[in-house]
C-alpha cells in the first residue's frame, strides 16, 4: 500500500513515495535571515531566544549498523554466483558432449535394438538378474 503525501502548496492528500520526498531535500535547510526578523518582530528579544534555540538545536544522526551485514551478504552473494557460474560452465561442457553424441548417432528409425543398448546403456535390460518380465527392479519403474 502507498502512502499518501500531503501537497505542501495545494493541501491535498496523493499516493506517493515518502523516501524520494526526503531525498529531494538539501543536505542543509537554507540559512535564516535572523537580521530581518528582529527589524520586523516587534517583541523585543524573541527572535534571539528562537536564534539561540536553533542553533543549540542537534538532531543526532542515525548510527548506521546495517552497511557491514549488506556488504557482507553481497560479498556472499557475488561468492555463491561465482560458484554458480562455474557450475554452469561445467554443466554447459557436459550437455556439449551429450549432444555431439546425439549428432554423431545413427538415427532412431535405423536403429537396432543392440544399437540403442549400445548408446544409450541404461536401457538394456538384465534378463539374467532379473529373469521376468520387466527385467527392472520394481524400485526403478
Amino acid at each position: 500500500m502507498e502512502a499518501l503525501l500531503l501537497h505542501s502548496t495545494t493541501g491535498e492528500l496523493t499516493p506517493g513515495r515518502p523516501y524520494l520526498r526526503l531525498t529531494s531535500l538539501p543536505e542543509k535547510p537554507p540559512a535564516i535571515d535572523w537580521v530581518y526578523y528582529k527589524t520586523a518582530v516587534a517583541k523585543a528579544g524573541m527572535v534571539d531566544e528562537f536564534e539561540k534555540k536553533y542553533n543549540a538545536l542537534k538532531v543526532p544522526e542515525p548510527v548506521d549498523t546495517q552497511t557491514n551485514k549488506i556488504n557482507a551478504q553481497e560479498q556472499e552473494a557475488a561468492k555463491s554466483a561465482a560458484e554458480y557460474v562455474q557450475a554452469s560452465k561445467s554443466r554447459i561442457v557436459q550437455y556439449e558432449k551429450q549432444l555431439e553424441k546425439f549428432r554423431t548417432m545413427i538415427p532412431f528409425d535405423q536403429m537396432t535394438f543392440e544399437d540403442l543398448n549400445e548408446v544409450f546403456p541404461e536401457t538394456k535390460l538384465d534378463k539374467e538378474k532379473y529373469p521376468y518380465w520387466p527385467h527392472k527392479p520394481i524400485e526403478d519403474l
